[in-house]
Parts: structure tokens; sequence; C-alpha cells
């Protein structure tokens, strides 16, 4: 009798599973996409790379002091931000946190990470090759360090030195009359260049577990002038001789909403850039131009506009 009943009972579930539909497996191609290089799988990187149209972020910062109350790595915590919030808007992968730049002038303080000359460019440069050769031609360098703005210049112009076959371009993000009129009403200092009032701000409305606000007066961020008396001149020493704590301004004075001003202010800009990157097909076809008169140059014609 028991066994009459199990084997009903088997029928029954038998004929139930086979009545029910088959859930359908899920379509690839409509899953969601990370904005974040590290986060997709290798099948979900080739669509990433159709739907930014190849393009892709490369968020540059640094590991140095940052006054006595802001991270390290605040450079590269800010600008990545930026870049993943602007991402996100526009879509582009935001290539991992990348630290390796510029930063001699540090060296004598606790915690700075200062790789050579050499060795920058040509990590920097085989990044890029490497994005490239995975299909990424557009490469947008986010800079979040001041200390790069000379090196990442020279390396932007050391791309003409041998045929490329994509394009890089670095954002410099300039904000309209209005944008630029409420930035400075919120703003409480006026001298600030490094961890003062503008990046502890940006910290405080992003990651405010990350700032020590209280030792933002423990050191001086004042401007030593140990140079006045240097005339039409430039040297190397330039910064420590004003600023040797690394530390420009008073960073006692960020607030969260001025920070969040400028995080909006920067996302704006560049998902403007993204935009404009995404359609721009001018820049590769003048560089393409310019490599092929660089390769035969006694046969360059001049340019006649038209």
């Amino acid at each position: 009798m028991k066994r009459a009943c199990f084997a009903l009972a088997a029928s029954l579930i038998a004929l139930t599973a086979a009545a029910a539909p088959c859930p359908q497996a899920a379509d690839p191609a409509a899953a969601p996409l990370s904005v974040r290089y590290e986060e997709l799988t290798s099948p979900d990187f080739a669509r990433a790379v159709a739907r930014s149209g190849g393009t892709c972020i490369v968020p540059l910062g640094i590991l140095e002091k940052h006054g006595p109350h802001l991270p390290l790595g605040t450079d590269l915590i800010d600008c990545r931000e930026v870049s993943l919030r602007a991402a996100t808007t526009e879509y582009a992968i935001v290539f991992p946190p990348y630290f390796v730049g510029q930063i001699f002038e540090a060296k004598h303080q606790p915690g700075t990470i200062a790789y050579g000359s050499r060795m920058m460019l040509d990590f920097l440069q085989e990044t890029c090759d490497e994005l490239a050769r995975n299909g990424l031609r557009r490469i947008i360098l986010v800079n979040g360090h001041g200390g790069n703005d000379a090196f990442l210049h020279y390396f932007c112009q050391s791309q003409l030195e041998a045929r490329r076959d994509y394009v890089v371009y670095l954002f410099e993000p300039a904000y309209d009359e209005a944008t630029e009129s409420r930035l400075d009403k919120m703003r409480k200092t006026t001298v600030d260049g490094h961890a003062g009032e503008e990046e502890t701000s940006v910290m405080l409305a992003h990651r405010p577990e990350l700032v020590k606000l209280a030792r933002a007066g423990d050191e001086s961020g004042a401007d030593l002038k140990r140079q006045a008396g240097l005339k039409n001149a430039y040297t190397g020493i330039w910064w420590y001789a004003g600023q040797p704590n690394h530390y420009r301004g008073d960073g006692s004075a960020g607030n969260a909403a001025f920070g969040q001003a400028l995080l909006e202010a920067e996302t704006g800009a560049l998902v403007e850039m993204i935009r404009s990157v995404k359609k721009d097909t001018v820049t590769a076809e003048i560089q393409k131009k310019f490599f092929d008169d660089a390769a035969k140059p006694l046969e360059t014609k001049p340019f006649v506009k038209k």
C-alpha cells in the first residue's frame, strides 16, 4: 500500500514538473555593466568596450602626505570618485586606482611613494598601449594631483614620438561664470593648494570617515616664501621652499557642502568631456595625417585652408 502511494506521488510530481514552464535564461547582453574595470568579467569587458565606444578613464593620483589630517591617497580617492560618478552618467570604463606619478617634492614626508621619472613615463605608456590593444582607443586621463601637471602635459606631447592607433585626452575642467561665482561664494579661505579647504571639503563630502579634521591645525599651511629674492627663475625645489610641511592652506575651513559643490562641478565637466570624446573623430584623423607626414617630411605639402 505504501509503495503504491509513493509511486502515485512520484507520478504526480513528474507530471507537475513537465507542465511547469521552464525559466528563461537571462540574456547576458541585457545585464547591467559595472563602470569599474576590475569588476567586469572577461565577456562583460568586451560588452563594456562596445558600450563605451572604446572609452576608458584613467584616474591618476599619488601616495603622499596631505597635511596632518587627510589620507595619503586623497588625490587618487577623489579623482576616482569623480571618474566613477561621471562614468555612471555617461558610460565609460574606469581604470583601477593609479598612483604612479611625479611626487619627488614630498620624498621627505612619511608615506610618500616616489617612482623614478623613466618608470613613470614607461608605466603610463604601457598602460595606454595595453588599453588600446584591448579595444579602448579613447583614453581619458583624469589627474587628481597637482604635481602631475607638467608630467602629464609632457606625456601627451610624447604621444607624437611614434605612431599610435589611439588618442590620449587629458581632462582640464573649465567652469562657466555662474559655477565659478557660486564656488567662490562658498570659499572661506584665500590661500589654498594642498590639503587645504578644497581638498578637505571634497573628502568630507564623500569619505568623511577618512578625515581627521581636529588635526588640521596641528601644522602650518602657510607659504614661507623662502625664495622670494629669486627673480624670473624656476627651480625644482620651489614647492619645498614655500611649503616644507607639504601643506598649503587651512584644512580646518573644510565643509561637506562646499565639497559636494566641487564634486558636482567637476563631475559635470567630465561628463561633458566624455560625451565630446565619444563623438570625436577629428583628433584621430589629424593624428594619422601627422604620422603620415612625419614618415616622409620632404613630401609634406603646405596646408591650404579651404
